[in-house]
């Protein structure tokens, strides 16, 4: 295969590779908003397991957003850089403002996609956590940090697409790690997609709600 036709094809190719985990206690799909969603509800659908949205929020430093000195998530997941935060100064009050910005934030996305993920839901589950590709790994290495701290059982990684080394970096901190397509030169996700078309919030929602009547 050179590449998909879309992010539903994907998720049914990555479906076979997972049918060993159909039967499992307390397995979970969570999938990375938004291209990842359409990619864990057919994971979701072949294994008939729950699917839910696992979103990331990055914490930035006040006077320079883009670095982050932390991060939170879905399901009460916080992650702190105390080294990040003791270079940058940072007082207690000033890490609180970004953290209730982007809890709020955090809250109306999961509002808006109808997610209901709590922290108790991840605890001592077996985790399919799901994106259309990785380039870096920088979102799913938060995502999984995350996770590990929320108490998850085991974690698998399963991917449309991914270079090696970033694959290698995710293989090494998760039980397992899979990608369908590890080309080199990378050149990017949306390479590999035949449609690549941006996924949309109301599909989110959608696709929640579908599996949800499933369940």
């Amino acid at each position: 295969m050179n590449r998909f036709e879309n992010r539903r094809e994907a998720g049914r190719l990555l479906a076979d590779k997972l049918l060993e985990y159909k039967s499992m206690k307390d397995l979970m799909v969570l999938g990375l908003p938004r291209g990842g969603v359409p990619v864990a509800f057919e994971i979701g659908q072949k294994l008939e397991v729950s699917l839910d949205v696992l979103i990331v929020r990055k914490l930035g430093l006040p006077y320079n957003p883009e670095v982050a000195f932390g991060a939170i998530a879905s399901g009460g997941i916080k992650i702190i850089n105390h080294d990040m935060v003791r270079r940058a100064n940072l007082t207690e009050e000033a890490i609180e403002r970004v953290f209730e910005k982007e809890q709020k934030e955090l809250a109306k996305r999961q509002e808006k996609y109808g997610s209901s993920l709590l922290e108790d839901d991840l605890k001592e589950k077996t985790i399919i956590l799901v994106d259309d590709g990785m380039a870096t790994g920088a979102t799913m290495q938060v995502a999984i940090k995350g996770l590990k701290g929320a108490g998850v059982k085991s974690l698998i990684v399963a991917v449309g697409t991914a270079p090696p080394d970033t694959l290698r970096e995710i293989e090494s901190m998760v039980d397992e790690a899979i990608s369908l397509l590890g080309p080199k030169p990378f050149f990017g996700v949306g390479t590999w997609y035949k449609d690549f078309s941006q996924t949309t919030d109301q599909e989110v929602r959608d696709l929640l709600e579908r599996t949800k009547d499933d369940n």
